[in-house]
């Protein structure tokens, strides 16, 4: 017997336990036990067993969603996986995720991932925080061989590589993305071949085999702990059954089935102690019928199980927390200091940093230049590149780093430069971190803050001025902000940053200059919570970021005629504060204005509106009135911006329809009347705040500028 035998023995035992879960997985499945799709790993188990025989406790694992081998390897007990599985309250998530997407982060299983390749770029936060915590810890990724035409797979590979993280990418390659074979979809033998060009270490290994893959991962791991950075590791292994447990695949040739078969690691690990008198017939049998035993065991414990309470299914969305704290009128009594909306962002993020050791700022040219606005200026310097320090230009990469670290106990603050760059890596923030504390019912979360700024300003083109809010207010688990004025930018910056949980902080470019009072020595506030800027009780303007400055210059107008409006400024559009707006509405008797720049339809307004409708429906006066922007892409030329972008005008217009009547030389009685864009009553017909846009040539349209100026 060689030295590796007992190893092997070892091995097979624990290969033989996953065959056998996973054969029991697709028996449950076909009598009605188990629901929805189950992707199993009959063929791949040497990868999880082999690598997961050379971790340490401070290393960590993020699977595929083919990852059942992947958590009972790391130590997942089979009922609790099982469990899972059959959606039973006896999960290890308590019927949360199922069969895709289960995880275990006391076991060190930080989970599968149904998104194909997306598992990446979150692994390079979990290495990241290794790093920053000095733990000696590795993160391991596993991933398909399609996921090798995925881009986060590659923007993690980046950014993994700049930053020397201690990783280990292993690609399953079982010869089939999904239904598709593999080489029909790559160029070349191996896969790991690209790692070159990342300058990324990478070995190809036969992935039955599970001393080959154990003896490998050894070495990964090794050069990933000693501060050499990433590695690549292709486990050429095989797929014996289907993608997920009703394929029939009648797409695959008879040959490659029986291919497979000829490879199956388990009769190639069996053979292996025979010939090799590690084991006798008897003894592997007997192997064989201890993991039936305590498949049987963990069935019968799962059959048991009862479902869980659906009146538990909306707990651990976000943290339970006294959000409502925030202040609903003015800032603090205290000593003010006059700073620019950008400056006040910065002094925020330097009181953070200096309190949190655990806070890290990074982005796109966040570090040496200071951020292309100018927000982090000097914070690399005062800091140190390890806490401020600039990425590749991969979006994904950013939020899934930031979403990994921030499950390890760091506290990221990520720029996306423009909102609308946000669009391409939508997946790390709404698929991943806002599911996460969810989906482990509170034992981990995501506290990472996400800057962006967005809005339409003179000469940007439709790629670099879009609202977004409404996407993103829309995703329960994420807690969304939009700033308004210095003191706020200060304010919600470090609220956020305090947070237990995904924050996106939305500001806006426009008002970067701008300058304010802030409340340097003011206690951190609590997300969430409103704040008037003005009360009226003629009607009032609800909005948002830049459109308060509009809707404060609209209600100053207004007064001179006589008509007194209110302005409350949401801040922040998740949590969202009920209690102001009740108070808005009843201030008002009901007339209310909704303000914003983004598109009229499907904007955060019509929720309000909608909002307003279902709880305070006998306290309004006329149904609610929206200004937004047409539905149309924003253009760059300013005068075609002036054209659709709402200003003062269009909001004081929209407050004259709904306020009190008043009578008085040239303001004539405008209630219920809907007027719109340049002020002229329209039809009924009319969407609100979609004025008739000129339909000539530029005479026209620059005729029509003039006449609206």
């Amino acid at each position: 017997m060689i030295a590796s035998e007992p190893v092997l023995a070892d091995l097979y035992r624990q290969m033989m336990r996953v065959r056998q879960f996973e054969a029991r997985c697709l028996e449950m499945s076909r009598d009605g036990a188990v629901q929805g799709s189950v992707h199993v790993c009959a063929g791949q188990e040497a990868a999880p067993v082999g690598v997961a025989a050379a971790l340490r406790a401070e290393d960590r694992v993020i699977g595929t969603y083919r990852g059942h081998g992947w958590a009972l390897a790391c130590g997942v007990p089979v009922a609790a996986v099982l469990g899972e599985v059959c959606h039973r309250e006896g999960g290890i998530n308590g019927g949360r995720c199922g069969s895709a997407l289960l995880n275990a982060p006391e076991y060190g299983f930080l989970g599968e991932n149904s998104i194909v390749g997306a598992g990446v770029p979150i692994a390079t936060g979990v290495a990241l925080a290794a790093r920053a915590r000095e733990t000696g810890g590795v993160a391991v990724v596993s991933i398909g061989d399609g996921a090798m035409n995925q881009g986060s797979v590659h923007e993690g590979i980046v950014f993994a590589a700049v930053n020397d993280l201690p990783m280990v990418i292993v690609c399953e390659n079982n010869g089939w993305a999904e239904m598709t074979p593999g080489p029909a979809m790559t160029r070349g033998k191996d896969l790991a071949d690209r790692a070159a060009g990342y300058h990324v270490s990478a070995r190809v290994v036969d992935g039955c085999d599970p001393l080959a893959v154990w003896e490998a991962a050894q070495w990964a791991l090794a050069e990933a702990r000693e501060g050499r950075g990433p590695v690549l590791l292709e486990c050429k292994t095989v797929r014996l059954w289907g993608h997920y447990n009703k394929d029939i695949e009648h797409y695959r040739p008879a040959g490659d089935a029986e291919s497979a078969r000829e490879r199956d690691p388990l009769l190639t690990a069996r053979r292996r102690l025979l010939e090799d008198g590690a084991c006798s017939e008897a003894d592997l049998d007997a192997v064989a019928a201890g993991v039936q035993r305590e498949i049987d065991e963990a069935t019968a414990a799962v059959r048991a199980m009862p479902e869980p309470d659906g009146n538990t299914a909306t707990a651990h969305v976000a943290a339970a927390g006294p959000w409502r704290a925030a202040v609903t009128g003015t800032p603090g009594a205290g000593p003010v200091t006059e700073l620019t909306y950008q400056r006040a962002i910065n002094h925020a993020l330097i009181r953070e940093l200096e309190s949190r050791p655990e806070l890290l700022v990074y982005g796109e040219d966040v570090g040496n230049a200071g951020g292309i606005f100018g927000v982090t200026r000097g914070l690399q310097k005062r800091f140190g590149a390890h806490r401020v320090f600039d990425t590749p230009i991969s979006e994904s990469a950013i939020l899934g780093s930031a979403l990994g670290a921030s499950m390890q106990g760091l506290r990221p603050m990520v720029e996306i430069m423009w909102g609308d760059f946000l669009l391409v890596a939508l997946d790390q923030l709404i698929n991943q971190a806002a599911n996460l504390r969810y989906l482990t019912r509170g034992e981990l979360s995501a506290p990472m803050v996400v800057r962006l700024q967005q809005g339409a300003t003179p000469g940007s083109c439709a790629q670099h001025s879009q609202s977004l809010e409404a996407f993103l207010a829309h995703v329960p688990g994420l807690k969304v902000g939009v700033v308004a004025t210095a003191g706020d930018a200060y304010a919600m910056t470090r609220a956020a940053i305090a947070d237990p949980d995904p924050c996106v902080l939305i500001e806006a470019r426009e008002l970067y200059q701008t300058t304010g009072d802030v409340h340097l020595d003011a206690p951190a506030e609590a997300v969430g919570g409103a704040r008037f800027h003005r009360r009226g009780d003629d009607a009032v303007v609800i909005t948002w970021g830049p459109m308060v400055h509009r809707a404060r210059d609209a209600a100053a107008g207004l007064a001179e005629e006589g008509v007194e409006v209110g302005v409350l400024d949401l801040r922040w559009l998740r949590p969202l504060d009920d209690g102001a707006i009740a108070e808005a509405v009843s201030m008002s008797g009901g007339r209310v204005v909704i303000a914003h720049e983004a598109n009229l339809t499907g904007g955060f307004g019509a929720e309000i509106a909608a909002h307003i409708q279902e709880r305070h429906f006998g306290s309004l006066d006329q149904p609610v009135r929206r200004v937004g922007a047409p539905d149309i892409r924003v253009p760059a030329a300013p005068s075609l911006q002036r054209a659709v972008i709402p200003g003062a005008d269009e909001i004081a217009a929209a407050c004259r329809a709904v306020a009190r009547p008043v009578h008085g030389p040239g303001t004539p009685a405008t209630d219920h009347v809907a007027l719109v864009g340049d002020g002229r009553p329209v039809a009924p017909d009319v969407v609100e705040g979609q004025w008739p846009l000129p339909t000539g040539g530029d005479a026209e349209v620059e005729a029509d500028d003039a006449a609206t100026q």
